[in-house]
């Protein structure tokens, strides 16, 4: 494999991607089976912090608070991606939401989300992804 295909970001690279986008995947275990949710999201320090109503989203993360947050951007050339992981909370104070600081997340439909969670995030990955041809194969056999 062409090692310049796949490069890795460094933990400030990953950082500011997100900070850079707004819409991410949420991945919880609930009853021990897998869940991803799309949310629209902000960055605050260490936290990804999203809004959201009563629902699956906030009981997975109140039944398990271990969660990933995935962000991808693709185009016609490269890919990038960028898998956080951490403590999921719902935020349940004023002075907690006032630390966060986030004057800028509103949710992107019309629906009422009185629920604020943020995640604090403990380990961040990216790569990028250089597209091209698939190498020649030389069968094993």
């Amino acid at each position: 494999m062409d090692t310049d295909a796949i490069t890795w970001m460094s933990e400030n690279e990953a950082w500011s991607f997100l900070a850079e986008h707004s819409f991410g995947r949420l991945a919880i275990t609930i009853v021990g089976q897998p869940e991803i949710f799309p949310v629209n999201y902000a960055v605050s320090d260490t936290h990804v912090v999203f809004r959201t109503a009563e629902g699956t989203k906030l009981l997975g993360v109140v039944m398990d608070s271990r969660v990933a947050f995935e962000v991808d951007e693709v185009d016609a050339d490269r890919a990038s991606s960028v898998v956080a992981k951490g403590v999921a909370r719902k935020v349940e104070t004023q002075a907690d939401l006032e630390a966060l600081n986030l004057a800028d997340l509103h949710s992107w439909l019309p629906t009422l989300k009185y629920n604020l969670v943020a995640i604090e995030i403990a380990e961040i990955t990216g790569r990028r992804f250089r597209f091209g041809p698939e190498p020649d194969l030389t069968p094993v056999m």
